[in-house]
């Protein structure tokens, strides 16, 4: 195996989440989420009156969404790391944390516009900047599963994939790096 796809697969600190179980996937659940549900209700608040708590609430999930997502930012940092300039899967990771940052800011910037009532006389832009920022993510999205699944990054060698297939595995089985993992 190539030392950089090997160096790819492992996690520089505990922070980044055990071998095989990044926390990065787990941690982007919580801006996607708040942010789908923001695009939800400012589209209610297209056809509920008064829409103020729809609104209002809308602001806060996109609040929600920020601090989650600087977490994920952080988190997704330290599996960026761990990749090494010119290969395939650090051009595409660079791309990735770009679209993500863009996204990051563009959100701050939205929330921040909202809390201080810049909003308040075009709802439809709030739905159109919604709408926007979720599909640059969606690409973005398509980035990492493409670092995930296509190259591998975070993701467990085969031969520790294997024991989840393997029923004639029931006892400890060392992985290539003469770790022992029980089925």
């Amino acid at each position: 195996m190539y030392r950089s796809m090997e160096d790819a697969k492992r996690p520089r600190t505990a922070l980044a989440g055990p071998y095989g179980h990044p926390f990065h996937p787990i941690a982007v659940t919580i801006p996607i989420g708040a942010w789908t549900s923001a695009l939800v209700f400012d589209v209610g608040a297209l056809f509920v009156q008064p829409p103020d708590f729809l609104e209002a609430s809308a602001t806060w999930l996109i609040a929600i969404g920020f601090v989650g997502g600087v977490l994920a930012a952080a988190l997704g940092l330290l599996d960026f790391l761990r990749l090494h300039q010119g290969d395939p899967a650090f051009r595409v990771a660079a791309i990735h944390l770009v679209l993500n940052a863009l996204v990051l800011v563009c959100w701050g910037v939205s929330f921040y516009l909202r809390y201080y009532g810049e909003f308040a006389d075009s709802r439809s832009w709030t739905v159109v900047s919604d709408v926007v920022l979720l599909a640059i993510l969606g690409v973005s999205g398509y980035l990492g599963g493409m670092l995930a699944y296509r190259y591998g990054v975070r993701v467990a060698t085969e031969a520790t994939q294997r024991e989840g297939f393997d029923p004639a595995q029931d006892s400890p089985r060392p992985d290539p790096h003469g770790r022992q993992y029980k089925t």
